[in-house]
C-alpha cells in the first residue's frame, strides 16, 4: 500500500528569495540551525517555501514548521499576519511551533527539547 504524500504547493517563485534568506539568516536562526537542527536525526530544511510563505525551518517527515519570532511579530499587524499564515500552513496538516528570539538566547535547551518532543510526537501520530 502506497503512503499518501501531502503536497505543500512548493512555490518555485520563492526559490531565489529562500536562497537569499538562507545566506542571511538571523543570529537566532543560525544558532538553532548550526547547534541543533543541521545534524538532527530527522531532516529539516531552512527557509522552505510553502505556498506563498517561507517557513524558517520545515521538517517534511514530521510535517512541522518552526518559526523564530523577533519583535516585529509582536505588533498587531505582525500577530494578524502570523495568524493568517499559520492557518494556511495548518490547512496542509502541518503544525507550526513558534519560539521567540528571547527563548533562543535564554532558554535554548528548552527550545531544543520542545522541538525534539514535538517531532517524536508528530512521527508517532503520522504513522
Amino acid at each position: 500500500m502506497k503512503k499518501e504524500v501531502k503536497y505543500t504547493e512548493y512555490n518555485k517563485n520563492f526559490v531565489e528569495v529562500s536562497r537569499i534568506l538562507r545566506k542571511n539568516m538571523t543570529r537566532h536562526e543560525k544558532k538553532l540551525w548550526y547547534i541543533f537542527l543541521k545534524d538532527y536525526n530527522v531532516k529539516f530544511y531552512r527557509q522552505r517555501p510553502i505556498k506563498r510563505y517561507i517557513a524558517d525551518f520545515y521538517c517534511s517527515k514530521a510535517r512541522l514548521v518552526i518559526e523564530l519570532d523577533g519583535k516585529q511579530h509582536y505588533t498587531l499587524e505582525g500577530m494578524e499576519y502570523d495568524e493568517v499564515r499559520t492557518e494556511m500552513i495548518n490547512a496542509y496538516e502541518i503544525e507550526v511551533i513558534r519560539f521567540s528570539n528571547y527563548d533562543i538566547d535564554n532558554n535554548f535547551s528548552m527550545v531544543c527539547k520542545t522541538i525534539d518532543d514535538k517531532v517524536k510526537e508528530r512521527l508517532r501520530n503520522l504513522k
